[in-house]
């Protein structure tokens, strides 16, 4: 069994845990908090006995061997770092860090130590992202990359009331990009690597984050066109376009259905079943290389992490947002 610890008590860690329930080897031993009573609120829900309030405490604690972090994004390198340093293996929610150089420190301290770091980054792990990678080549020359993640914020609406909570706070390093637009660019950054050029625009929310963006990037010899955004809601499906045929993706954050229309008028099917909820094989992964002693996702790999964030961290300095973790 891996003996996992909790840091963050919100309804990401429930969803989390309870996609883990089919991982035979997940223990879940160990809750973070900052307060008593919200950590035995929580640890009373999973009967799980052992709390902590003291971040330090829980690092160099015995009981756990392993941690998933899904605090505010602000907060993250610091906290990896410190589970890393005392040896405990980290699954820290995306976006990894505030910026690349956080990522940077991340990485390095999770290899001084000898301990695996990988980012929850659902989409790249589920079986259907798996669908897309084996079967790019069917659509020929790939031309053009579209995907879309516009959701509208149920917190937007607190926001025009006045009320600026975690979503839309600069200080905790957030808003549509570092929220939703990571989607977008991770699997693209999965799948071909970091382009040449970017060209980012965005609106601004007087709060000091961005509320939507499109991005426009280009690589050798195709282009990538990404959008996404929390004051508005989009239902446009993802698209790679190759010379040959155009792959579909239902939803490139969550791809539950794939298929390929060719330019002779054929549809190819390719979706496979997912019968875990989507974060079973987050897990399952995480696990799964502690097991085998693997110090690095193949696939959530610290290259794809650090090329993403920097990505972002070009977007962000052309839409002029800026975060507290950047000084």
């Amino acid at each position: 069994m891996v003996r996992v610890g909790v840091v963050g008590t919100n309804w990401i860690t429930d969803q989390l845990l309870d996609a883990a329930k089919p991982v035979k080897n997940f223990e879940l031993t160990a809750v973070y908090s900052r307060t008593s009573e919200r950590a035995n609120e929580f640890a009373n829900k999973y009967n799980v006995e052992n709390i902590f309030t003291n971040l330090e405490e829980m690092a160099s604690s015995s009981i756990i061997d392993a941690v998933y972090i899904a605090t505010p994004n602000s907060y993250h390198a610091q906290q990896a770092i410190l589970f890393l340093k005392n040896r405990k293996h980290v699954l820290c929610e995306k976006p990894l860090a505030a910026n690349a150089t956080e990522v940077k420190k991340m990485v390095e301290t999770a290899k001084l130590n000898n301990v695996l770091l990988m980012e929850a980054m659902k989409s790249t792990l589920l079986p259907n992202f798996k669908i897309i990678q084996n079967n790019l080549h069917k659509v020929g020359q790939i031309r053009k990359f579209f995907s879309s993640y516009c959701q509208y914020s149920s917190r937007y609406d607190k926001y025009k009331e006045g009320i600026v909570l975690n979503a839309f706070n600069r200080i905790y390093a957030n808003g549509a990009l570092m929220d939703l637009g990571i989607y977008c660019l991770y699997p693209l950054i999965a799948l071909f690597g970091e382009p040449r050029d970017i060209k980012a625009t965005s609106i601004m929310l007087e709060s000091g984050v961005d509320g939507e963006g499109s991005v426009l990037l280009k690589y050798e010899d195709k282009e990538a066109v990404v959008m996404y955004s929390k004051i508005s809601n989009s239902y446009l499906p993802s698209e790679i376009q190759g010379e040959n045929g155009c792959m579909i993706i239902d939803k490139l954050h969550t791809p539950e259905q794939v298929e390929i229309r060719y330019n002779d008028g054929s549809i190819e099917q390719l979706t496979v079943e997912q019968p875990y909820p989507v974060m079973y094989y987050e897990v399952k992964e995480f696990l799964d290389l502690i097991e085998n002693r693997d110090t690095e996702s193949s696939i959530n790999s610290y290259k794809n992490s650090y090329k993403t964030m920097k990505v972002m961290d070009r977007i962000r300095e052309q839409i002029g947002l800026n975060y507290p973790n950047d000084n």
